[in-house]
């Protein structure tokens, strides 16, 4: 693949023509945010918060997503994408009830993380306070509806990784939820192996293993990455 240069904040860099621009940020060490990209799956564009600006356009264009381009000019830091970033956060914790001094991932959690990153001291968007169930019927892990912000990571590295295709998401809108098996309880699913891979991949508290209390659950980001690249290079065959 040819190489192609680019300006990321200024930055001149090159980069192979397949790359997004993510993935170059991140080989030259420019830092964007982002809550559903995970190294190991693909990428959905689902959180919207790596949205970037390319000049020459007027819309903000998701990192995660849009490939590189020769002469290309990015800026990822601007007045508008801070803001644009601070209003998802918050919205993110208006559409479910993150109570973080009693979640399980409370200084172990991406969401929390995020909104120290932008700045968020409070919520300008009211509450809305939703009916979220808690699934504890797997005889290890649980998912708390309450918790989680359809990034869909626990579907993507499922489906991707494990193979299995545990996870969906079902509804719309306020009504979208994760559901396994078709919206059976996570302890009849037949298909999960039980793997415990959604569970590492998740960002927050919503998947966790039964038996945590606060604070207590850390998860490994860099496991499936491992995993993906040991399968593509086969180096566990001997």
């Amino acid at each position: 693949m040819n190489s192609i240069t680019l300006t990321i904040d200024g930055k001149l860099i090159s980069a192979p023509g397949d790359q997004t621009i993510l993935e170059a940020a991140r080989e030259n060490d420019i830092h964007i945010p982002t809550l559903c990209n995970l190294e190991g799956i693909s990428a959905v564009g689902a959180c919207r918060v790596c949205l970037v600006e390319v000049s020459g356009s007027n819309r903000l264009a998701p990192s995660c997503l849009t490939k590189v381009a020769e002469g290309m000019q990015v800026q990822t830091a601007t007045d508008r994408l801070r803001e644009y970033r601070k209003m998802i956060v918050e919205l993110l914790f208006a559409e479910r009830n993150h109570i973080c001094s009693v979640c399980v991932a409370n200084g172990n959690c991406e969401l929390q993380d995020l909104a120290v990153t932008v700045g968020m001291d409070h919520v300008r968007y009211e509450y809305q306070y939703p009916s979220c169930s808690v699934d504890v019927t797997h005889k290890e892990f649980g998912v708390d509806h309450n918790r989680c912000i359809l990034c869909t990571r626990c579907v993507r590295v499922c489906d991707e990784v494990e193979g299995a295709h545990t996870w969906d998401v079902s509804g719309r809108g306020m009504q979208s939820r994760v559901i396994t098996d078709l919206n059976q309880p996570w302890g009849t699913a037949t298909s999960c192996t039980s793997c415990g891979k959604c569970v590492q991949a998740c960002p927050t508290g919503a998947l966790f293993r039964q038996g945590s209390t606060v604070a207590e659950m850390k998860k490994d980001r860099e496991l499936l990455d491992f995993l993906m690249t040991a399968r593509e290079k086969k180096q566990w065959i001997g």
